[in-house]
């Protein structure tokens, strides 16, 4: 499902059902979970599996991808990449840098509301108002939870580039109905040399009980 909303270059891998029996792990990924709990440990281990698919799959040497200090998975040299998991599914998607600048996914599960009154955290008054609309024209649609993921995206694409924090605030997402999203950080005076600064794309799709989106961050030359 997930390489449906990737752009050109970057390859997905996921899993889905009970996390597989833990195996394969490198030394810096087992001391990273060395003191966690059984259930941390599983979900841990199953995302990295997927993460070392994929470094397989784009041709890359095997090596760790042990968690940075946000806890953000740190690739080898040359490669990006993002992690995401929810109940009964974990998936990882990655692309070498000079096809993708940086790439963020998240996952939920679909029938599962966005919890009450955490809308006001996430939307803003403009977003909310772009939610009624959507909500009008596909009301089969979870459009609270979409716009919940496209930020958790959009910031696990723009913290490995950046090395800055983004609150719910810190990002303006507006939703089509078309399957796509376009967001805007805050503060382009921050954003990353060489990059579109303050702008995100990314794509969104509802399938199989999941809500899946993913975001990249567009290079000099629109590379997306």
């Amino acid at each position: 499902m997930l390489a449906q909303i990737l752009p050109p270059g970057a390859v997905a891998v996921e899993s889905f059902g009970s996390p597989p029996r833990r195996r394969g792990l490198f030394g810096a990924e087992e001391a990273a979970i060395a003191t966690a709990d059984p259930r941390r440990q599983a979900e841990f281990a199953a995302g990295r599996e997927c993460a070392h698919a994929a470094l397989a799959e784009l041709g890359a040497p095997a090596e760790a991808v042990p968690p940075g200090r946000a806890g953000e998975p740190r690739w080898p040299a040359g490669i990006v990449g993002s992690l995401t998991h929810c109940a009964g599914y974990r998936a990882c998607a990655a692309a070498r840098t000079q096809t993708v600048p940086a790439i963020g996914i998240d996952a939920e599960p679909a029938r599962r509301p966005l919890a009450a009154g955490l809308i006001e955290t996430v939307a803003t008054g403009a977003e909310r108002r772009w939610l009624a609309d959507l909500r009008a024209a596909r009301p089969e649609l979870p459009w609270d939870l979409l716009l919940f993921c496209a930020k958790e995206a959009v910031y696990k694409a723009w913290f490995p580039l950046t090395g800055r924090r983004l609150g719910f605030a810190d990002v303006l997402a507006e939703l089509a109905v078309t399957g796509s999203f376009t967001a805007r950080v805050t503060g382009a005076a921050d954003g990353p040399t060489g990059h579109a600064a303050a702008h995100v794309a990314g794509r969104w799709l509802v399938r199989d009980g999941l809500a899946l989106t993913a975001a990249t961050v567009p290079g000099t030359g629109g590379t997306r």
